[in-house]
């Protein structure tokens, strides 16, 4: 990829996918190798997805020079969009033989002693103990001394080599065998976080069957184009995005949207990748390009989100950055000290190797990222696409949530609630006349009554010669003539009455829109339509409230009368109607002063301006919809207003979870510090509490996987 840079005579950017590198410390390594090299203008890093983007001058630096650099570091390196490296069996197996030697010979070496084995043959089973273990880390030791760096593995080899020094063999190679333990449990735990979002890939099949003259055949899903027609079993894997062909099946959206009901789904709706088939056959148009499917879009967002570093992360990085320094120095003026105004050299020195286990800040490092990456999988897995760290911090943060009306609050379609006869007329002959008049109509309101006369089984006679009114619509059904109108058509024509008026008020006064009806220049009813509440609309906001929300607001472009009553039903603390889109954005700020962070929910365009002025910006129904992912702070792939609570429930568990990470590691850390000035803690014990923090504050974060 190439983009203009004014230093670079060819500006090129590049993303890595690195082998081994788990921890901060890696990243230090590569950054100072990097800086050795002329041409790299930037680096950027994700850990937890092991990824490095790399921005470079091309006249200057290759791809391949970049690959080399990082081979120097002791880790493998190769282009994002290429296969992976073979990591090789042989590798693996003699990591695995060597673990395995180290733990023998320890086991060996510390039983011999009871045995009464002579002190010559104990020291060689733990000398060859501590030759295996130390076989796993010399190399990446080694690494990092050549630029400059102490990370864990240098400070794990002092330490180890100075017990050795001090002839306390069975510490040395418990230190080491213990260290390769921690280190491979470590890795195993950071995988299983890893592949938590890696998952969503695994949502489509590889294969699609697809029918060319007459003959089905299987071809592979990446070799699919759009507009080749694909076929569905029932019970398969959707593996494109598309429009139905034929068949008719209710598809299980939950893998994308999180929704627990079925969709049913005929000729001409559409269909996305990673939901799943139910019990009809399916034709579909392919749409999209498996790389350019909504669910492929997901995992690169998600992906991207991880890679954006939250306020606290980067605080605790720098910090990390001084801490190490730090605890090494102590170790050295904890080694001279004492010994100078007279104490033993062998106790302080031994004090002092310990200080350097203790002084790598792994689990303070990772204790942020690894509970962001869980939290942005668990929600993504629940349709619920988080834009990054900083919004879940955000979202902690939330006192008040704004929503949009049409389309958020409500179903944002209007249906008939309510029919009024007059003068003797039934409820089924009002509908009828209706539905005569608007059954080709295209109009919201038309198709609401249109459908509310199928869903009652109305019959609906043919009109004819039925000519479109402003506010209304005006036909005839054999000899009678019949007249659909608002209550302005209906002045204009001098066909009110004080029944009529009294009918309007009523339906005015609860918000809905009254639709009235002539039969022969005379008013025989009224129907009412309204956008409904979203079902579970009043739970959700109950819920908000339940986890803290100390506001909820809805701003609207509606009318005064339809907004009270749709606050009325939802319990609603406070609304403001007949809002242009400029004006709502105005209210967010309002609210912002008076109660703090603010999240607005949307849905439309004219959402736009609130949700970029709001502290989070949410965005209800986006799946299929690229503008709307792209924008949103947050993004629910279905229409549920119960997503809204878990997204601020998820929110505040994330940052406990980090909260409680940081606390484990601090503690920790400062409990061995004062443990190892004070003689209380051995080698061995400074190892089990740096790794043992690592893999508990992992372990402690991927809880969020299961957070409901």
């Amino acid at each position: 990829m190439t983009a203009h840079c004014t230093t670079c005579e060819l500006h090129a950017e590049s993303t890595f996918t690195i082998e081994g590198m788990d921890c901060r410390e890696e990243v230090v390594l590569i950054e100072r190798r990097f800086k050795q090299l002329t041409g790299v203008e930037d680096v950027a890093a994700d850990v937890m997805n092991r990824r490095l983007h790399v921005k470079y001058d091309a006249a200057r630096l290759s791809a391949s020079t970049i690959v080399a650099a990082i081979a120097d570091t002791g880790m493998r390196a190769w282009l994002e969009h290429e296969e992976p490296l073979a990591t090789g069996d042989a590798t693996t197996r003699r990591r695995q033989w060597l673990l395995a030697g180290s733990g023998a010979g320890l086991a060996v070496g510390l039983v011999a002693p009871l045995l009464s084995v002579p002190p010559l043959v104990t020291i060689a089973f733990l000398a060859a103990s501590l030759a295996c273990g130390i076989s796993l880390t010399v190399r990446k030791a080694w690494q990092s001394l050549r630029v400059r760096s102490l990370d864990i593995n240098v400070l794990m080899l002092l330490a180890a080599s100075g017990a050795v020094v001090l002839n306390q063999w069975s510490e040395a190679a418990a230190v080491v065998f213990l260290f390769a333990i921690a280190q491979a449990l470590e890795a195993r735990t950071l995988d299983r976080a890893r592949t938590a979002v890696h998952a969503l890939v695994d949502l489509t099949p590889n294969d699609v069957l697809i029918e060319e003259n007459g003959v089905e055949r299987s071809v592979a899903v990446d070799a699919v184009l759009p507009g080749t027609v694909i076929h569905i079993k029932p019970g398969e894997k959707i593996p494109l995005d598309g429009s139905v062909v034929s068949g008719a099946s209710a598809v299980n959206q939950a893998p994308i949207t999180g929704e627990s009901i079925p969709v049913e789904k005929q000729a001409g709706d559409d269909v996305f990748a990673g939901t799943i088939n139910g019990r009809g056959a399916l034709a579909v148009r392919v749409t999209h390009a498996r790389r350019d499917t909504t669910l492929a879009h997901i995992v690169r967002l998600v992906e991207q989100a991880q890679a954006q570093r939250a306020p606290v992360q980067a605080f605790i990085e720098r910090f990390a950055r001084l801490y190490t320094p730090a605890v090494v120095m102590l170790a050295i003026v904890v080694a001279v000290v004492p010994p100078v105004l007279g104490a033993a050299w062998s106790v302080w020195t031994y004090r002092a190797l310990v200080l350097l286990v203790v002084a790598c800040p792994c689990a303070l490092v990772i204790s942020t990222p690894v509970s962001i990456v869980a939290a942005l999988a668990a929600a993504a897995r629940r349709g619920v696409l988080i834009k990054g760290g900083v919004h879940l911090e955000t979202i902690a943060r939330v006192r008040c949530v704004a929503f949009d009306k049409t389309g958020t609050l409500t179903c944002g379609r209007p249906e008939v609630v309510d029919i009024l006869p007059l003068a003797g007329t039934s409820a089924d002959e009002l509908l009828a006349l209706a539905a005569s008049i608007e059954r080709r109509s295209e109009h919201p309101i038309a198709a609401a009554i249109t459908e509310y006369a199928k869903q009652h089984a109305v019959r609906v006679p043919v009109a004819a010669g039925v000519a479109s009114l402003m506010g209304g619509a005006e036909g005839s059904i054999g000899a009678v003539s019949v007249l659909l109108g608002n209550h302005r058509v209906f002045e204009d024509r001098a066909l009110c009455s004080d029944e009529i008026h009294a009918r309007l008020d009523e339906i005015s006064a609860r918000g809905q829109t009254p639709v009235l009806v002539a039969r022969d220049r005379s008013a025989i009813g009224v129907i009412a339509i309204a956008d409904r509440p979203r079902p579970g609309g009043a739970d959700a906001l109950d819920l908000l409230r339940r986890q803290g929300i100390r506001h909820v607001a809805m701003l609207t472009g509606d009318s005064e009368a339809t907004a009270q009553s749709i606050a009325r039903s939802l319990g609603i603390d406070a609304y403001r109607a007949e809002l242009l889109p400029a004006d709502k954005a105005s209210a967010v700020a309002d609210l912002r002063r008076q109660f703090g962070p603010v999240a607005m929910v949307g849905d439309g365009i004219n959402d736009a301006p609130a949700l970029a002025t709001a502290d989070l910006g949410i965005v209800m129904g986006a799946i299929g919809s690229d503008a709307a992912i792209e924008t949103a702070d947050v993004a629910l792939m279905a229409d549920e207003l119960l997503k809204i609570p878990y997204v601020v429930r998820l929110g505040r568990a994330t940052l406990r979870n980090i909260k409680a990470n940081l606390a484990i590691s601090v503690a920790l850390k400062a409990a061995f510090v004062i443990a190892a000035v004070g003689g209380f803690a051995t080698l061995w014990m400074a190892v089990l509490a740096d790794t043992g923090a690592t893999v508990i504050v992992i372990a402690n974060a991927l809880r969020l996987l299961r957070a409901d």
